[in-house]
């Protein structure tokens, strides 16, 4: 275990793209929203967020909390919507490498240049974003493995999904470190040997750096610092 880990395994929403809770001002203007509308904050201020706090404990699924985002949404434009992809294509519209996280490609190149798997772990990526966006994200192609509960139908913090990715990448466990801002997933990685970090949405930078170290090396801009 004190040997650097081998692979890179990230969670996709909130760790590689922007959370909606940082990007409540873009979303008002995309659709015609008066700022200020969208006061749901998520883990940047948790009181204002009652769902957010229920399904924190366990009482809703992520799932659940993002479908009644969507509904509620889309109620304020009049329409109906009851899949969670509505909100996100009309909330970040076609460019989704805007939402993209700098520190998340930063972190990526510099694990692929040293060699390390990269693999995503997601409870619900196309099911989020539709299955076509994947062809607008050309850094996916770095990209050993992509496991995705829209398709297997097994969610994190079930410890099949996690094993899904050892086996795609034929690796140990213990040689996988694990990002996740979900604390119960981060749990449920470790739980079956993984190396996890909890990613804080509040510090990406950090959060990363944490990861890299995991892998034995740190980001480029901290190398040349």
């Amino acid at each position: 275990m004190n040997e650097p880990a081998q692979a890179l395994v990230l969670d996709f929403g909130g760790v590689i793209t922007k959370t909606l809770f940082e990007t409540h001002a873009e979303t008002e203007a995309a659709l015609g929203l008066k700022p200020g509308t969208l006061t749901w904050r998520g883990p940047f201020d948790p009181d204002t967020d009652p769902l957010w706090r229920r399904m924190q404990a366990g009482e809703i699924s992520e799932r659940d909390y993002w479908l009644a985002r969507a509904r509620e949404t889309g109620a304020l434009l009049g329409e109906t919507w009851d899949r969670m992809d509505q909100l996100l294509r009309r909330a970040r519209g076609a460019d989704l490498m805007r939402s993209v996280r700098p520190e998340a490609l930063a972190a990526i190149r510099t694990a692929k240049a040293a060699g390390k798997r990269l693999a995503i772990l997601s409870n619900e990526l196309d099911l989020f974003y539709g299955a076509d966006f994947r062809e607008k994200l050309p850094f996916l192609a770095d990209f050993a493995l992509i496991v995705d509960a829209t398709y297997t139908k097994i969610l994190k913090p079930d410890p099949r999904a996690y094993r899904l990715v050892t086996d795609g990448l034929g690796l140990a466990a213990h040689d996988c470190v694990f990002v996740d801002d979900q604390l119960k997933n981060v749990r449920g990685a470790e739980a079956v040997g993984m190396r996890a970090v909890h990613f804080d949405v509040r510090d990406p930078a950090d959060s990363f750096a944490r990861a890299l170290a995991r892998l034995g090396m740190t980001t480029r801009s901290e190398a040349s610092a």
